[in-house]
């Protein structure tokens, strides 16, 4: 399909564009697709315009031409690659109905200075909205020219909220006028968890309404003249297990400790993070850190003042006493931190 629309190589919305381009030219989906347990398809290479499923999964795949393919691999994992011949391109596994699911994805994401993205991708109808919740993006940001309608904070960051319109353009009801709603991550990633209901929930109070009636929702890599790559891997939910417990006692042996003494213990559990409880002892001034793992970041904090969310966390009291709580995201790393303990 043709978009005549795209005059310059920066336009603002290529991903609702070309996205909407292939849902028109492909197909509008209107069930439900139900998997098993159990997936063995072998890995796939898709290079044409084609939706279908694999591995249990959805998947969509557009371009207007050049050089652009998708390799379906296992479970919800997908590579893409593409290259200056290509126009317009977007690919992605999902879902054939979009809800408010919590949705985690992890894998390697190429934009280099390109206008690309890497986004949560749905459409609704009754009323017809197309929306999106960017995590990464290259040279061109998304958010430009929409209009400004808050910000959600979310998931370890914080999104700007945004809305636009198209008028007379492809959409998965063929030629329409709708609204795009956009979450737009102002701290890039390309591995996390989204959870839609907060996105959803955000819209509403800014007065952006999705309809009644979700259609499909994807992980979705795009490229709009340039090259890159992606190799995404999405799950529903959150990284899953059980937290592993190393030592739980800070170190008060270390030089600068003093008599500093921090101890951890579990709190809930949920499928994708888990709360866990300090008590510090020995000093009312103290700094505790928390060295936490790969992918892994801080949600929420209670009762003390904490700085940072990756990495090397630290803790200061704040007037609620010795004892405070984290909530931690695992992204599949349920390692409790190693923590350390020393007077301020």
């Amino acid at each position: 399909m043709t978009d005549t629309s795209h005059t310059t190589p920066r336009g603002r919305g290529r991903l609702r564009l070309l996205l909407g381009a292939a849902c028109a030219a492909v197909l509008a989906v209107t069930g439900t697709i139900t998997a098993t347990n159990a997936y063995a398809e072998a890995d796939r290479t898709v290079s044409s315009n084609q939706t279908g499923t694999h591995n249990g999964y959805y998947f969509s795949f557009w371009k207007d031409s050049g050089n652009a393919s998708m390799t379906l691999r296992e479970n919800g994992r997908y590579s893409s690659s593409w290259d200056r011949s290509t126009n317009n391109w977007v690919g992605g596994k999902g879902w054939a109905t979009g809800n408010r699911r919590t949705v985690s994805y992890s894998g390697n994401y190429n934009p280099g200075n390109n206008n690309t993205y890497l986004a949560l991708y749905g459409w609704t109808r009754n009323p017809l909205i197309e929306y999106y919740v960017v995590e990464n993006f290259g040279s061109y940001n998304p958010s430009s020219g929409a209009q400004r309608m808050g910000t959600v904070t979310t998931d370890g960051g914080t999104y700007d909220i945004l809305r636009s319109q198209r008028v007379n353009a492809p959409s998965i009801d063929g030629t329409q006028t709708f609204y795009q709603f956009w979450s737009v991550r102002q701290q890039k990633r390309s591995s996390g968890t989204i959870t839609t209901a907060n996105h959803f929930d955000a819209w509403a109070r800014a007065g952006l309404n999705l309809g009644s009636n979700h259609s499909y929702q994807i992980m979705a890599t795009e490229g709009y003249q340039s090259q890159g790559s992606s190799d995404i891997n999405v799950w529903e939910g959150g990284g899953g297990g059980n937290p592993t417990t190393p030592p739980t006692t800070g170190n008060p042996g270390n030089p600068g400790t003093g008599n500093c003494n921090a101890t951890i213990s579990a709190g809930q559990q949920w499928g994708d993070r888990f709360n866990l409880n300090i008590a510090v002892s020995g000093t009312n001034n103290w700094i505790v850190s928390l060295n936490l793992g790969g992918n892994q970041y801080i949600q929420n904090s209670w009762n003390a003042s904490v700085s940072g969310s990756s990495g090397t966390v630290t803790a200061r009291p704040n007037g609620n006493g010795n004892n405070f709580g984290v909530t931690i995201m695992a992204n599949g790393n349920w390692t409790w931190p190693t923590i350390s303990c020393r007077t301020s």
